[in-house]
């Protein structure tokens, strides 16, 4: 028998607790999901109660954490990521392996010694973006340098978006499909990428006003924009000579030039709480951030000169479409401007029930091969059944799941801090991904004429 621990039951679990219920009785695992507020398990977990149970767990509740940890043999966390570091410590400390589908931080990283040392893998990355990225990035890599490619550019560009038939009348065409606070606070530090051998630097109060257009077949136009680090993947990429490296984020194109307006405006910062009533208005949030004119010229063309922006222009309509210069409390006392703005588009941008989200994926690989420039391009598109079984949760959560059910059955040999570069751990995900949930990637080839008439 195998003891596993979720942690977090929330958006981007459904997908993965399916997968270990669905594998539970015949893998002999004994499942915890502990979650703050489990009541919403009851449901999923009725049938299988001989081998699964809910529990409530706040992180904030010191002796939790030590206690389930105690109790599993491997934890998967899929808590916020801030929390990950105090579960990675407990899991070092009482010998627990790890998985989840976040970033390693710096301090994660600091744990590599310890983690071999209690002989347990800390597998992170392991989800989308990061996680997918990785993978098929690696395996298109593997190819190439087989066959004796050498690697000139690699571009990687990646959101989470809704479906076209759920875009309705929503002129940003998006919706959340995961933590409303990472995407308001999205890309506040500066972007750093390779471009020809030159290092780029784009600081958040350009990056949204930088991007770069990105078509894909079937889907239409997106926008571009850099990650904040996109040169920490030269090492585990094994491209430390590359001259180009970027990798960005996905929006349909028109959002990030919206967005930006909401940056310079000040509405994205989460640094100073305002002192605000909850029963400030909009309109009276808008208007302090402007700096003071007199005369009557309406709030909306007022906010549109100060930008620089068509006041009948598409951005100016997407802000009027979120009813930032209406009578709408902001509903939120003494917060940051980034805690209003996220308040009012989790309303505004809340999936329905019957909504569809989809999971764009696209690399570009320029290399050379016998003094012929290639390029291979591949690209990934995932369409969500609804607004719980959605795409995020199915390229979050299964990735996650599948290096799991592997680690439970002794077929990960790996130890310390680690992500899903190394063939033995991407080839059978990519590979499960592809056989039983049709989750592939579309890729192709061209050679010298193609690349250089681009």
């Amino acid at each position: 028998m195998t003891r596993i621990l979720l942690l977090g039951a929330g958006r981007s679990a459904s997908s993965l607790l399916h997968y270990l219920l669905r594998h539970a009785a015949a893998e002999g695992w004994q499942l915890t999901v502990a979650d703050v507020n489990p009541a919403h398990l009851a449901p999923v977990l009725a049938a299988h109660t001989e081998y699964a149970r809910a529990v409530t767990f706040d992180i904030q509740q010191e002796a939790q954490l030590p206690a389930l940890v105690q109790q599993a043999d491997i934890v998967i966390s899929m808590l916020p990521a801030l929390f990950h570091l105090p579960v990675a410590k407990a899991c070092v400390q009482y010998r627990r392996h790890l998985v989840t589908a976040s970033y390693v931080s710096e301090e994660i990283r600091a744990l590599d010694a310890e983690a071999r040392a209690a002989d347990i893998i800390i597998l992170m990355e392991c989800g989308l973006d990061p996680g997918l990225d990785h993978m098929s990035a690696m395996r298109a890599l593997a190819d190439i340098r087989a066959r004796g490619g050498v690697l000139t550019a690699f571009r990687s560009y990646c959101g989470g978006l809704l479906a076209p038939d759920s875009e309705g009348d929503n002129p940003w065409k998006y919706k959340f499909t995961w933590n409303p606070r990472n995407v308001v606070l999205a890309g506040q530090s500066t972007a750093k990428y390779l471009e020809n051998g030159h290092l780029r630097f784009i600081p958040y109060q350009q990056l949204f006003a930088r991007t770069t257009p990105i078509s894909v077949a079937g889907y239409g136009d997106f926008d571009g924009y850099a990650n904040r680090d996109s040169l920490s993947y030269r090492a585990p990429y094994g491209l430390q000579d590359i001259p180009t490296m970027l990798r960005g984020t996905l929006r349909r194109a028109g959002y990030c030039a919206a967005w930006q307006a909401f940056v310079r405006l000040g509405l994205t910062d989460d640094s100073v709480h305002l002192g605000n009533p909850a029963d400030m208005t909009w309109a009276t949030l808008i208007e302090s951030f402007l700096p003071a004119v007199a005369g009557a010229q309406p709030l909306a063309e007022r906010t549109a000169a100060y930008l620089g922006l068509d006041p009948a222009g598409p951005e100016m309509q997407r802000l009027q479409w979120l009813d930032v210069f209406g009578a709408r409390p902001v509903g939120l006392a003494d917060a940051t401007p980034a805690q209003l703005l996220e308040r009012l588009l989790t309303e505004k941008w809340q999936l329905q029930p019957t909504d569809h989200d989809m999971i764009v994926m696209q690399h570009t690989l320029d290399y050379d091969l016998a003094g012929v420039p290639h390029r291979w391009e591949s690209s990934l598109v995932v369409l969500g059944d609804d607004a719980t079984h959605t795409a995020m949760a199915k390229t979050v959560g299964l990735p996650v799941a599948m290096a799991v059910r592997r680690l439970a059955a002794g077929l990960l040999t790996q130890r310390g801090v680690v992500i899903p570069t190394e063939a033995s751990l991407y080839e059978p995900i990519l590979d499960e991904l592809a056989a039983d949930y049709g989750i592939r990637f579309d890729e192709h080839e061209t050679s010298r004429a193609a690349v250089e008439s681009l």
